[in-house]
C-alpha cells in the first residue's frame, strides 16, 4: 500500500494554514540549530590543528568557550523547537479530530449501528494521534534532518571531494533503503491499527455492560472473548513490530558500513599527508554527525508507517458518506407551520438487507392532533419514529410534513422542528443547564427555570448543591430515571418544535411520576402535533386519533373516539377486555 503524496500535502495544507507562522518560526529554529550543529566540529578541527601547532593560550581559550557557546546556544534552539512543534502538532490533530467527529456525527445511523463506540474513539483519537508528530517534527524534522545531511556532504566536500563523495553514496543508499523498508511496513501498520480499534471497541462494550455480565455469570465468556482477540490481534502486532526491528537493523549496518568507509578514506589521506589530523577529526565527526539524522530518519520512518496507516484509515472515514442529505432541500428551505399536518404515503422501509419492518404504511394527521400509536414489541412504532426524524429514510414511498416532503426540508431546520423523547434518556457528564439547553449558551437561564418550574422540576433543581451547575454523571447516574425524563421534556419545551414524538417515555416510571409527565405532556403537546409511542392503552387516552401496527402494515387508523365506539374495530376489542399485556 503506497499513500500518495498528495494526501500528506491536502491534510498539511488544511490543518496548518492557520499555524503558518508559527510554523514558520519552527523551521527557523531548527534550521539555525543545523548551522550551528555543523559550524562546532570545524571550530575543533581548528582547535586540534593550532593545539598541534603550539598556537597561543588565548587564542585555544577563545576557541573552546565560542564552542561552548555554540552548543549551549544550540540546545536551546532545540528545546525551543520541541516545545514549539509540540504546540502546533496538537493544535493541528485537534482540528482534525474535530472534524471527524462533526463528520461521524453526520453519517447515517446505519454506520452507527455497525460500529462500536470504542472503535470509533480509536479512530477519532487513537489514529489521529498517531499524525500528531506528522504534522510538525516529522515533516519539519524529515527536511530538517535532510538539510543536516546536506550540510555535512557539502562541509565535507570543501575538504576533499572524495570523501564528500563515499559519505554522499553512503546517505543515498541508506535513505533509498529505508524508503522501501518504509512502504513495505505500511500494510502491517494498517492491520494492526484494525485490530486495535475492534480491540477498544470490545472493551468499551463489554465495560458499559459490565453490571449485566457480571450478574447474568458471563464473565467467564467474556474472558474468553477478549484472549481470542488478544489472540487474533498478536500476529498483525508481531509483524508490525518486525518492520521496526528489520529498520534498525538496516539502519545500524548501514551506519558502520558508512563508519568504515570515513575512517579509511580519512586515515588514506592522512598517511599520504594530503591532510591535518584535525580534518581526520572533522571528517569522522561529520560521519558520526550523520548517526543522528539517520536515526531520527529510521524513527519518522517507523512514525510515518503509522502516520500512513492512520491517514488511510483517516482517509476512509471521510470518504464514508451519509445517505440521508439535504441534495433535495430547497434554499433557504420551505417554512414549516407550528402544528404540521403529518402524511406517510405507502411507506416501505427495512434496516441494511433485512426483510422490511415496515410494509406500504399510509396515514395522514392533522396539525395540532395527536397521534396515539400502538402495536405489538417489533411491529414497527420506534421505526416510524426515526422515519419521523429522517435518521432513517424510506425506502419506498415518502413522508410529508406539512403537505411536503421531509426530503425538501433541511436536516437542521427538520431536527429544530420536531423533537423526539425516547424511554432512554441520554445524560452528558455536564451541568444541569447544559444538559437541557444541550450546550446552546443562548438559552438563558430565565427561560431555563420556566421549562423546569413548570414541569416540577423547581423544588428537585433548589435541593442540588450549585443549581444549574451542578454536574449530572454520564448515564444519568445519582438521578431517578422521573427526573431524567422530566429533563428530557423540558430540552423540549426548550427547542419548541411543531412535531413532538413521545416514544414510550413514560414505560419505566411508577404511577406518581407518570401522572407528573402526564401532565408535562399535556402542556408540551399543546397547539403542537403529537404522536405518543405506548404500550399501555391509558397512554393513549388523551389522543386524537389511534394507528396500530401490525408487523409493519397498518391494522387500523382512524379517530380515537369513532374506534372506542365501534365494536368491530380493534382498539374497540382492546378496550372491552383491557389486554394490556396483548401490546407487551
Amino acid at each position: 500500500m503506497n499513500i500518495p503524496l498528495g494526501d500528506y500535502l491536502k491534510l498539511l495544507r488544511g490543518y496548518l494554514r492557520n499555524e503558518r507562522g508559527r510554523v514558520a518560526l519552527l523551521a527557523l529554529l531548527i534550521i539555525l540549530g543545523i548551522f550551528f550543529e555543523i559550524a562546532n566540529p570545524q571550530l575543533v578541527r581548528l582547535f586540534i590543528d593550532e593545539a598541534q601547532a603550539d598556537a597561543d593560550y588565548a587564542r585555544l581559550v577563545g576557541l573552546a568557550a565560542t564552542f561552548v557557546g555554540l552548543a549551549m546556544v544550540r540546545q536551546i534552539m532545540a528545546v525551543g523547537a520541541a516545545v514549539l512543534g509540540e504546540s502546533v502538532g496538537w493544535t493541528a490533530t485537534n482540528a482534525l479530530r474535530g472534524d471527524l467527529a462533526a463528520h461521524v456525527l453526520g453519517l447515517d445511523m446505519a454506520f452507527h449501528n455497525s460500529t462500536s463506540p470504542g472503535a470509533l474513539n480509536e479512530r477519532i483519537d487513537g489514529d489521529v494521534t498517531n499524525l500528531a508528530t506528522f504534522f510538525t517534527q516529522m515533516v519539519i524534522k524529515v527536511i530538517g534532518n535532510g538539510l543536516l545531511m546536506i550540510g555535512v556532504l557539502i562541509a565535507v566536500a570543501r575538504v576533499d571531494a572524495r570523501v564528500g563523495l563515499a559519505i554522499g553514496a553512503f546517505a543515498l543508499i541508506t535513505i533509498a533503503v529505508l524508503v522501501r523498508v518504509r512502504t513495505w511496513g505500511i500494510p502491517y501498520q494498517v492491520a494492526n491499527r484494525a485490530r486495535s480499534a475492534e480491540f477498544a471497541g470490545f472493551i468499551g462494550e463489554r465495560l458499559s455492560g459490565t453490571e449485566d455480565i457480571r450478574a447474568l455469570g458471563a464473565v467467564n465468556h467474556t474472558m474468553w472473548q477478549l484472549d481470542t482477540l488478544l489472540r487474533a490481534w498478536y500476529p498483525h502486532n508481531w509483524r508490525s513490530g518486525m518492520v521496526w526491528l528489520v529498520t534498525f537493523f538496516v539502519t545500524v549496518l548501514m551506519f558502520a558500513v558508512g563508519i568504515t568507509v570515513a575512517l579509511w578514506v580519512g586515515s588514506s589521506l592522512w598517511q599520504a599527508g594530503l591532510i591535518s589530523i584535525g580534518t581526520v577529526y572533522l571528517i569522522f565527526s561529520y560521519t558520526e554527525m550523520l548517526r543522528r539524522p539517520v536515526n531520527e530518519i529510521r524513527q519518522q520512518v517507523e512514525d510515518l508507517q503509522r502516520a500512513s496507516a492512520s491517514i488511510t484509515r483517516v482517509r476512509d472515514l471521510f470518504a464514508l458518506k451519509p445517505a440521508i442529505n439535504d441534495d433535495q432541500a430547497r434554499p433557504p428551505g420551505p417554512s414549516v407551520p407550528s402544528a404540521p399536518t403529518v402524511a406517510f404515503c405507502n411507506v416501505t422501509f427495512a434496516y441494511e438487507d433485512d426483510a422490511p419492518v415496515l410494509h406500504d404504511v399510509s396515514f395522514e394527521l392533522p396539525g395540532g392532533a395527536t397521534l396515539g400509536l400502538l402495536g405489538r414489541t417489533g411491529s414497527g412504532k420506534t421505526t416510524v419514529a426515526r422515519l419521523l426524524t429522517r435518521l432513517y429514510e424510506p425506502k419506498l414511498g415518502d413522508i410529508l410534513l406539512a403537505g411536503d416532503s421531509m426530503r425538501h426540508l433541511p436536516l437542521t431546520v427538520l431536527r429544530q422542528r420536531v423533537g423526539l423523547v425516547t424511554q432512554d434518556v441520554q445524560l452528558f457528564n455536564a451541568s444541569v443547564r447544559e444538559n437541557v439547553t444541550l450546550f446552546d449558551d443562548r438559552i438563558s437561564d430565565d427561560a431555563i427555570m420556566g421549562g423546569l418550574s413548570g414541569l416540577e422540576l423547581g423544588e428537585w433543581l433548589t435541593r442540588l448543591p450549585d443549581g444549574l451547575e451542578t454536574r449530572l454523571k454520564s448515564g444519568g447516574a445519582g438521578i431517578s430515571a422521573g427526573e431524567a425524563q422530566l429533563l428530557a421534556f423540558a430540552r423540549m419545551f426548550l427547542r419548541a418544535p411543531g412535531l413532538v414524538i413521545l416514544d414510550e417515555a413514560s414505560s419505566r416510571l411508577d404511577p406518581a411520576t407518570e401522572r407528573l409527565l402526564d401532565v408535562a405532556t399535556a402542556r408540551l403537546l399543546q397547539n403542537r402535533t403529537g404522536i405518543i409511542i405506548a404500550h399501555r392503552l391509558a397512554t393513549v387516552q388523551r389522543c386524537d386519533y389511534i394507528l396500530i401496527l401490525d408487523h409493519g402494515r397498518v391494522l387500523e387508523f382512524g379517530r380515537r373516539l369513532d374506534l372506542a365506539l365501534n365494536p368491530a374495530s380493534n382498539f374497540y376489542s382492546l378496550l372491552r377486555a383491557d389486554l394490556h399485556e396483548v401490546l407487551a
